[in-house]
């Protein structure tokens, strides 16, 4: 698609924000109205349409498509979206580590129990670490505790963790990325640990590495969404 537009700029309504096409207001992918929490997160996505060249490409809207997810799919549903995210507690990338024996369990310990023991005391629940591949399932209070957290959180907090926990396979990676001091490349090698111990076995490929790249910076632009959408 070619270039429709000449001027890009932002415009508030009613405490929220919209973003502006030569005076003409973006709507979604499913045509409802675009309106925005913040300012911020607001002149972020007009940026997105600013820095548009000749010939559109989609790929470069990655606040826009977030902002979409929310308002169209997250939105009408939320409780959908909060019972999505509290499966990944049961298939926590955290939780499940190497036998003991193993080098990469000692690795585990190092880098996953301090970011575990902050998120039980900072969520105030208890959280199962398995060895092995045989499931535990975690306590039904932690389910109720986290459930009563994500409930509380608004449709584009909730779209950009359900981004970033996809991306971890990690409930407890994303919930710590939307921390006000979280550290987002930390979290990341937290979550692609065993990743990297392979890596570091064996080598890594070019198609691996491009896909893996990808990967990593969706996962820090849904949580510069989330930050910008105040979270």
């Amino acid at each position: 698609m070619k270039r429709f537009f000449k001027d890009v700029t932002v415009d508030a309504a009613d405490d929220q924000f919209r973003v502006l096409l030569d005076g003409r207001a973006v709507k979604t992918q499913l045509g409802k109205p675009q309106f925005l929490p913040t300012q911020g997160l607001a002149e972020a996505m007009a940026a997105e349409w600013s820095e548009q060249g000749d010939k559109i490409d989609p790929a470069r809207f990655r606040f826009r498509d977030l902002a979409d997810f929310a308002i169209d799919m997250v939105a009408p549903d939320p409780d959908a979206t909060v019972t999505k995210l509290l499966g990944f507690i049961e298939t926590d990338t955290l939780c499940y580590r190497a036998d003991p024996e193993e080098p990469l369990y000692r690795k585990q310990q190092e880098i996953w129990d301090p970011l575990l023991t902050a998120f039980e005391e900072r969520e105030s629940v208890s959280i199962e670490r398995i060895s092995g591949i045989m499931h535990k399932p975690q306590a039904p209070e932690t389910h109720e505790k986290l459930s009563e957290r994500l409930t509380s959180l608004d449709c584009f907090s909730l779209a950009a963790l359900q981004t970033m926990t996809s991306l971890a396979a990690s409930l407890t990676v994303g919930l710590s990325a939307l921390e006000k001091d979280a550290d987002p490349d930390a979290l990341w090698r937290a979550a692609n640990l065993e990743e990297d111990w392979q890596i570091e076995l064996w080598g890594e490929d070019a198609e691996a590495a491009d896909v893996r790249a990808n990967r990593h910076a969706d996962f820090l632009s849904a949580w510069n969404f989330a930050k910008l959408a105040g979270a």
